[in-house]
C-alpha cells in the first residue's frame, strides 16, 4: 500500500510539473499576442486580429496574420516584427516579472514592439521608456526561461 501512494504520488508530481511548462512566447488560446497580427503594428500603426487560416509556427507559438502579404513578411523576418520580451508586457518585464498583455496598449520605440498589461500600465512604461527598456533588457534573459 505504501508503495502504491508514493508511486501515486511520483506520477501525480510529473503530471503536475508537465502543466508548468516555460513560455518563451506569451500566448493564450488564440495564439501569440491573443492572436493580433505583429506585422499589422509596424504597417497599419495599429493592433488588428489575425485570422486562424494565416497562422504560421515560430518558437513554439501560434502567430496569426491579417494578410498573406504581413505573414511573408513575418517568416522572412520574424526578429524585425515579433514583440521584445516574448510579447510579455514589457513594463512587467522592466519590473522583472513575466504579465499578459493587452493587444492595444503596444509602442514601437527605436523599431521595436513593446506591448503592455494594460493603457494605465502603458501610461507608466511612457513615462521613462528608455529606462524601462534598459532595465526589462537586462531581465528578460534570466526570466525568459521561468515559468509565467
Amino acid at each position: 500500500m505504501q508503495k502504491l501512494a508514493l508511486l501515486t504520488g511520483f506520477i501525480l508530481a510529473i503530471a503536475v510539473s508537465s502543466f508548468a511548462q516555460t513560455a518563451e512566447v506569451f500566448q493564450t488560446s488564440d495564439g501569440a499576442i491573443r492572436g493580433y497580427d505583429p506585422v499589422a503594428y509596424f504597417k497599419e500603426g495599429k493592433a488588428v486580429k489575425g485570422s486562424p487560416q494565416l497562422a504560421y509556427t515560430w518558437h513554439d507559438a501560434k502567430w496569426l496574420f491579417s494578410t498573406q502579404k504581413n505573414l511573408d513578411l513575418f517568416k522572412a523576418s520574424p526578429e524585425q516584427y515579433a514583440p521584445q520580451y516574448g510579447g510579455y508586457c514589457a513594463y512587467g518585464t522592466s519590473q522583472n516579472h513575466k504579465a499578459p498583455i493587452d493587444p492595444q496598449a503596444f509602442t514601437i520605440v527605436g523599431g521595436k514592439l513593446y506591448l503592455n498589461y494594460s493603457s494605465s500600465i502603458k501610461a507608466t512604461w511612457n513615462k521613462d521608456q528608455t529606462g524601462y527598456i534598459q532595465k526589462a533588457d537586462k531581465n528578460w534573459p534570466a526570466l525568459k526561461s521561468k515559468d509565467q
